[in-house]
This record gives structure tokens, sequence and C-alpha cells, in this order.
């Protein structure tokens, strides 16, 4: 087992590394960056700590990215594009974390639809790590093609309340099979040496316009690493082309030698194609703000999302004109739809929205 670093928080409310946040009425303390050996969005919640799930690096090519990061074997996992939460129970309620370390309304309200309560009975310390993902994500728009409605739930990780590192894989495969939990594809165990067998899997992702791999080293360390298909590249950037202007540029430069990188080492020649689908990806996102500006007077995207609860759904909206400050939030419909009560909101890009505004007026910008 890895040593247990000392309880981080008196020091971190003293440097300000932390502050205290409320979800009902109930507080806690969260960790606003990386501190004393625990990630960014680590909790104390009653006496317990949460570790936060740690930011994993990412290689550019799998023959050299493989050897250098694992002297040993590995797992190779699929990557679902989604977003990272992690699930622990409390006072018999099953809570969910955003990365951050928010408690989040939305995810705490539809776990229910995922995950037995029993798993947590029978095993009370234990901390789970997942993604959320689906067209009806409140938080990012897109999701895997495979996905057509709703959102889905698929655990990746285990972890204990207060202890750093991750379960061994055997266990989290003996607990995912015991409770029936979702969980991410696997493809087996390699080492360095198999990076092309590696690499074809990774094609047949593409291929089906999956977002990629995980790979997770065996031991106590669980050091991780992750790589993604050329599709996702190009998908990320049709998806955050409206975004151009709130993004920093290497968002989308980074994507563009990732693909370049990855085609080489693929064999793959940039074809007609994909010189067609890497363009329209950025004209079509754009073309898309322009003239919505030119309808609307603004630029925002639409979001849609389920409820269990509605007063999940109002404590969700307040909970996300919280954490993004000045993003322009508007409501739109909080209906009940069967068994659920369905949630649409807009929010606005407020840089590009900005932006066009001088544009049509005839500003001129120094570039």
């Amino acid at each position: 087992m890895m040593p247990i670093p000392p309880d981080p928080f008196p020091e971190a409310l003293e440097r300000r590394k932390a502050r205290w946040e409320a979800y009902g009425d109930r507080r806690y303390l969260r960790l606003t960056d990386d501190f004393r050996g625990y990630p960014k969005g680590t909790l104390a919640w009653r006496g317990h700590i949460i570790p936060g799930y740690p930011r994993i690096g990412r290689i550019f090519r799998l023959e050299q990215g493989l050897a250098q990061q694992f002297a040993g074997p590995f797992w190779m996992e699929e990557k679902i594009d989604g977003f990272n939460v992690r699930i622990f129970c409390a006072d018999g309620e099953m809570l969910a974390l955003s990365r951050g370390g928010y408690v989040c309304p939305f995810a705490t309200d539809r776990l229910p639809d995922f995950l037995p309560l029993a798993l947590f009975e029978a095993h009370p310390d234990l901390v789970l790590c997942a993604e959320l993902a689906g067209p009806d994500n409140p938080y990012t728009q897109g999701g895997p093609s495979f996905i057509t409605q709703d959102v889905r739930l698929f655990v990746f990780d285990m972890m204990r309340l207060g202890q750093p590192g991750f379960l061994p894989q055997a266990e989290r495969q003996e607990l995912c099979a015991a409770f029936d939990l979702p969980t991410a594809r696997a493809f087996g165990r390699f080492t360095a040496a198999d990076w092309r067998t590696v690499l074809g899997l990774v094609e047949q992702l593409d291929a089906q316009g999956r977002e990629g791999a995980v790979f997770k080293e065996e031991g106590p360390g669980g050091h991780r690493t992750k790589f993604v298909t050329a599709w996702s590249g190009i998908y990320d950037i049709a998806v955050r082309a409206e975004d151009t202007v709130e993004l920093p540029g290497d968002f989308f430069t980074g994507r563009i030698l990732r693909l370049a990188l990855y085609l080489d080492e693929a064999g793959r020649v940039p074809d007609d194609p994909l010189l067609r689908d890497l363009g329209r990806a950025f004209l079509e996102g754009l073309g898309r703000s322009v003239e919505r500006f030119k309808r609307d007077g603004r630029v925002f995207h639409d979001f849609r999302c389920r409820f269990r609860h509605r007063e999940n759904a109002i404590a969700f909206m307040a909970h996300l004109s919280a954490i993004l400050g000045h993003t322009h939030l508007t409501q739109r419909r909080l209906e009940q739809e069967g068994d659920y009560w369905v949630l649409e909101f807009e929010k606005e890009v407020p840089k590009l929205t900005g932006l066009l505004h001088q544009l049509f007026r005839g500003a001129s910008l120094l570039d």
C-alpha cells in the first residue's frame, strides 16, 4: 500500500489552497490546487478524505511513448469522451464529485439510474472513478457517437477513502463483475514491445469514431497515460470551433500536431477527405457562430439534460452559475417528460459575441 500523506487541509486553508463549499445544508472542504501530495479537487467530507483524480499525461507517438512511460506491463482501456466524476456514499446517499471537487447536482441526481446502492453498503469506503458521457451532457458539447440519447456512465477506476492510488486491476474487475457495473471497454494487458498491436487497436477505434485509449500501469503506483485517435482531434475542433476566441490557441494547434504525428506513425497520408474534414471542422463551427449572431445578436451553445427530481435541476442551474461566473446562462425550459424533468438552457460565448459585435459594426483590428 502506498504511504498516506498527512491531512492537507489545515495548512491548505491557511495558504488559501482550499475553500469551504456547500451542498444543500452540508459543508465540505475542497482543494483548489495540488497540495502536499493530494491533487486539486480532493475533498474533506465529514472526516473522510476523497482524493482528487490526478491529471493524466498524453503521449503523441505510441512506439516511443509507451517505452518511455512503462517499464513493465500495462492495461489498455478505451477512453470515453465525457466528463470525469468520483462517486462515494455518505449517509446512505451516493454523491458525485466533478473533477474540480464540487458535488455535482446533475451527476448525483442520475446515479441511481446507473449504480446499485448495494455496492456501497458492502464496500462503504469505496470511491468510483467514472465518466458520464452522451449528448445530454450539461457541461460540454458533443459526445461519443455510439450514445445517441441521454447519458451513460462508465466506471474506469476505483479508490478507497483517504488512500492515494488506485485499486489493482484484478480487484476492480472483480467488483465490477460482482455488482454488474457499467465499464469502459478493456483490450487486455500489453508491454511497450507490443506497440504495433496497440496501434492496430487504436486504428480500429479511429475507424469507429471513438476517442482513444488509456494505458494503466500494473502495481501500486498506478501510472496512467493516454493516446487519442485522428477522428477525436478533428471532432474536438469541430465541436469547439465556436469557442475559438474563448480557448487558448494551443487547444487547436496541439490537436493538429497530434493528428500529424499520429498519421505519420500509422503510415497514413493526409488524403483529400481528411484534409476536407479538418477544414470543415473549423469553418462549419465558425459559420454556425456567424449565422447565430446574425439571427440572435449573440453566440451561445444549447444544452439539454434530464433529471429525476425537479429540485436537482434548479440546484444544478445555481451551481453552474456559481462556477462559471461571468458566463451568461439562460434557462429556456424545465418540464416533466415521462419519468424525468427535462432542463434546456443556453450558455453564451461572451468573447466571440463581443468580437462579432465589433466586426459587424466595421471595427478594424490589429493582428
